[in-house]
């Protein structure tokens, strides 16, 4: 059985369809990609899957629960084994490294404070920034801060962690290291994967597999190898970074020509 299950899931922003009928299987650790243009809803399928936000039809199952019928005390029991890593870090600004990290231990278990900071350690330890725990966010490199959220995402050892853009501005360094931690620690913790992204290259190389979406629809899914391999002009548009092909380059509209002779003919 998958992990998550999502079946006709349909979504609106008033008339706007942002999912009709999307089907998502994503199985217990692996790590999945959910990949597309801008404004595709991809960082909206993560909410919809932590219950923030409604289905208006279809339904979703994380571990064999209905999301979105349980009671808000059994949701919440479910988000605490669900780990969040959002695009901009979301850190406590007024918070340490460690304080930062320890938060959700103290928020959700009774455990002494010996025991948090052998935790909070570990887990800093486990992303290379042991040694940065006295910092201050704004202390921080962009690749540090995207590090200490991962370790706060990890500090309950959750059967999932769901990525938001994990990769987004950071330097050649920090990407790799972002790429490596999540490959690793994928594995090491068993965990299930949900990663949200643009970069092609950094995804292809840890994903197991990959759903495209776009006009609210899976436009294809599979391996980076079957991708890569698809007959899909759109596909290979998408994965290749080409600016142009089904997604024109040019916004609909008349032809220059047409534009230049109407502006002549008015004057």
């Amino acid at each position: 059985m998958p992990l998550i299950k999502i079946r006709d899931l349909h979504f609106y922003r008033g008339d706007r369809a942002i999912f009709e009928g999307v089907n998502i299987d994503i199985h217990r650790g692996k790590i999945t990609a959910i990949m597309g243009p801008s404004g595709t809803g991809k960082t909206t399928l993560l909410r919809l899957i932590g219950g923030q936000l409604r289905p208006d039809k279809g339904t979703i199952e994380v571990d064999g629960q209905d999301v979105h019928k349980l009671s808000h005390r059994d949701l919440y029991e479910l988000r605490k084994r669900m780990g969040m890593l959002f695009q901009s870090g979301a850190l406590l600004t007024d918070l340490t490294v460690f304080e930062n990290v320890a938060f959700p231990i103290r928020e959700h278990t009774q455990l002494p404070e010996s025991m948090v900071r052998d935790l909070v350690l570990i887990k800093l330890q486990a992303v290379g920034l042991r040694g940065a725990h006295d910092l201050m966010p704004n202390e921080l490199s962009g690749g540090m801060a995207r590090r200490v959220a991962l370790a706060r995402a990890m500090t309950l050892d959750p059967m999932m962690i769901m990525y938001d853009e994990p990769f987004t501005g950071q330097d050649p360094i920090s990407m790799g290291t972002l790429v490596n931690l999540i490959h690793k620690m994928n594995d090491a913790m068993d965990l299930t994967s949900v990663i949200v992204s643009h970069d092609v290259a950094e995804t292809s190389e840890i994903a197991d597999h990959i759903y495209l979406l776009s006009a609210g629809k899976v436009i294809e899914q599979g391996s980076p190898v079957q991708l890569k391999r698809s007959t899909s002009q759109w596909v290979q548009q998408f994965m290749q970074g080409l600016p142009d092909g089904p997604v024109p380059f040019h916004y609909p509209g008349n032809t220059l020509e047409q534009d230049l002779l109407e502006r002549k003919d008015a004057v």
